[in-house]
C-alpha cells in the first residue's frame, strides 16, 4: 500500500497548496529515532550545544522572510503575528544557550565524607544527565514557538537530548523548512542531521511514543489526543515521562468593586484577550465570573460593543472551524444561556466572535451546563453572572485544572481592602499562573515563568516555557566513593568548569 500523501492546505480557502511529504512508516520512524539516539554524543559538550542553539536562532532569523510567508499560507495567522512569534522563538533558543553556558541547570552538589554525621556521610556527588531521545508533538496554533523549533525542542536540545518531532498536519511545509534550517545550524557545529528528526502522520505519532529508544515526550494539543499519548507512554514496557499541555478554561473573576470602578476597561480588555489570534490561544479566558447588577451590566455592554466590532477570522483549519461552530451552537442551546453577540460561522471559511451569558448558579451544580466548563477553541467566552461570593466559590470549586486564573480587583482591594487575598487563595489551587488586573494571553519567556497547571491543563507539574523547562529532560545521578580521576569533570573538587554548585553545604557561584 502506498504511503498517504501529506498536503499543505490553505485555511483561507480549504484548498490543497502542495504535497509536502508522505506519512512516515513504522520503519521510517525507527530510522529517525535511531539516528537521533546515535547523535547523543554530539551534544555532550555544553559549549557545542550552546553554540548550536545560538546558530539555530541566527539561521531562523536569516530565513525569516521565507518562513513567515510559508507559515502565513498554512495558518492564516498573518505576517505581523508570525514575525513576532519567530522573534520570540529565536529569543528562546538564545536564552537556553545562556542557560547551558551558565550550567546551574546541572544541579551539581558535592558532599565530602563526614564520619561525625548520623548516619555517617560517604563521599557523594550528584548532578543531572540527559534522558535521551525526546519525542516532540507540535501544536497547531503556534507554528514556531510550540512547533519544530519551539520550547520543547529548544529545552530538550539544551539538556543534551536529541529530538524527533511529529509534525502538525496544519503546517507541514513550514515544518520541513524549519527542520532543514535547524539541521543546517547543526552541521555547522559538527552535529549530525539525526539530532533533529521529523515525521508526519497520525500512526507515526503512535509509533514514536512506543519506540523503546524514546526516553520522554512533550505534547501541546487537545485533551483527547494528549490523553491517548499519555496513556500510551504509561503503558509501555518501560514507561516514560510525558509532559503534555492538554486544555485550559483560564477562569477570570471580576469582583463587584472592580466592575463598579472600571467596567469599561475590563470589558474592553476581555474583548481583546478572548479574540486575540481568533481565540486560538491556549490561555484565552474562556469563563468569566461577572457580578449581576448595574456594574456588571456596564461591563457586559462594553464587551458587547467591542466584540461586535471584531472582524470575522480564519481558524487554523476547517475541522477546527466546524468544531467551533458546532460547539458554540450546542452551548447556546442550553437553558438560560443567552448570546449578546452570537458566535459561529462568519462565512464559508471564517468564524464570527461572540460570547454567551449564563447565571452562575447554573454552573455551581452538576448538570447539563457542565459543557460550559469545557474549553471551546476559538473566539468565544462564557460570562457567568453571579449574585454573591458563595456562587463564585461554588463555580470555582467545580473547575478542573488550568494554565491560568485571573482576578480583576478594585484599587481598594489591590491595597488590601475587602476579600482580594481570599479570592487569590481560592484560585491559586486551580492554575499554574495567577494574574491580578491583567489578561492571560501572552506568555513571557522569562526565568520566573510557569506555563503549566493541574490536570488537564498539563500532565506534569513542569513548565514548557522559561528556563526551568529544561529540567523535564534530565535525571539526577549520584556518585558514591568514586575516585576523582573517574568522576565526570563537572563533579571534581577543583570545579574546573566553574559551575554553580553546592559544595559541602555552601552554595558557590
Amino acid at each position: 500500500m502506498a504511503a498517504a500523501p501529506v498536503w499543505s492546505v490553505d485555511p483561507r480557502t480549504g484548498k490543497q497548496r502542495e504535497q509536502v511529504a508522505v506519512e512516515a512508516t513504522a520503519h521510517e520512524v525507527d530510522d529517525a529515532v535511531r539516528a537521533a539516539h546515535a547523535a547523543r554524543g554530539a551534544l555532550a559538550d555544553r559549549t557545542v550545544r550552546a553554540a548550536f542553539l545560538r546558530g539555530a536562532a541566527d539561521e531562523l532569523k536569516a530565513a525569516e522572510g521565507t518562513l513567515v510567508e510559508v507559515a502565513d499560507a498554512e495558518t492564516a495567522l498573518g505576517p505581523v503575528r508570525l514575525t513576532g512569534e519567530l522573534a520570540r522563538t529565536c529569543y528562546q533558543l538564545r536564552a537556553f544557550a545562556d542557560i547551558v553556558d551558565e550550567g546551574e541547570f546541572l544541579g551539581v552538589v558535592v558532599n565530602h565524607p563526614d564520619d561525625t554525621a548520623t548516619p555517617p556521610i560517604p563521599d557523594l556527588r550528584r548532578y543531572k544527565v540527559p534522558l535521551g531521545v525526546v519525542a516532540v508533538y507540535s501544536a497547531s496554533n503556534f507554528p514556531f514557538a510550540f512547533s519544530v523549533p519551539g520550547g520543547d525542542t529548544a529545552s530538550a536540545l539544551a539538556a543534551g537530548c536529541p529530538v524527533v518531532v511529529k509534525a502538525h498536519p496544519d503546517h507541514p511545509a513550514l515544518s520541513e523548512l524549519v527542520a532543514k534550517v535547524l539541521r543546517r545550524a547543526a552541521a555547522r557545529h559538527g552535529i549530525p542531521d539525526g539530532v533533529l528528526g521529523l515525521v508526519h502522520g497520525f500512526e507515526a505519532g503512535i509509533e514514536l511514543i512506543r519506540h523503546p529508544l524514546v526516553a520522554a515526550a512533550g505534547f501541546t494539543g487537545s485533551v483527547r489526543g494528549g490523553r491517548a499519548l499519555f496513556d500510551a507512554a504509561a503503558a509501555r514496557p518501560v514507561p516514560i515521562p510525558f509532559h503534555g499541555e492538554l486544555g485550559s478554561l483560564n477562569p477570570v473573576v471580576v469582583t463587584e468593586a472592580a466592575a463598579a470602578e472600571r467596567a469599561d476597561a475590563i470589558g474592553a480588555g476581555l474583548a481583546g484577550s478572548m479574540t486575540l489570534g481568533v481565540g486560538q490561544f491556549c490561555v484565552k479566558p474562556g469563563l468569566v465570573l461577572v457580578p449581576a447588577g448595574a456594574a456588571g451590566d456596564g461591563l457586559v455592554k462594553t464587551l458587547t460593543d467591542a466584540v461586535s466590532d471584531t472582524d470575522a477570522g480564519v481558524l487554523l483549519d476547517h475541522r477546527m472551524r466546524d468544531n467551533f461552530v458546532a460547539g458554540v451552537a450546542e452551548r447556546a442551546a442550553l437553558p438560560d444561556v443567552e448570546s449578546p453577540v452570537t458566535p459561529g460561522a462568519g462565512g464559508e471559511h471564517t468564524v464570527a466572535a461572540g460570547f454567551l451569558t449564563v447565571p452562575a448558579a447554573r454552573l455551581a451544580a452538576e448538570g447539563e451546563h457542565d459543557l460550559l466548563l469545557e474549553e471551546c477553541f476559538g473566539p468565544v467566552t462564557v460570562v457567568a453572572r453571579y449574585q454573591d461570593e458563595d456562587e463564585v466559590r461554588g463555580v470555582l470549586s467545580r473547575l478542573p485544572g488550568n494554565l491560568t486564573a485571573t482576578v480583576q480587583l478594585s484599587s481598594g482591594e489591590v491595597a488590601g481592602e475587602g476579600s482580594g487575598a481570599e479570592l487569590l487563595g481560592a484560585v491559586t489551587p486551580l492554575a499554574g499562573r495567577v494574574l491580578v488586573n491583567g489578561w492571560p494571553t501572552g506568555v513571557a519567556v522569562a526565568a520566573a515563568q510557569h506555563h503549566g497547571g493541574p490536570y488537564p491543563a498539563t500532565t506534569s507539574t513542569s513548565t514548557s516555557v522559561g528556563g526551568t523547562a529544561v529540567e523535564r529532560w534530565l535525571r539526577p545521578v549520584a556518585y558514591q566513593g568514586v575516585p576523582e580521576a573517574l568522576l565526570p569533570v563537572e563533579l571534581r573538587d577543583g570545579n574546573p568548569l566553574g559551575l554553580p554548585r553546592r559544595f559541602n553545604g555552601v552554595l558557590e557561584r
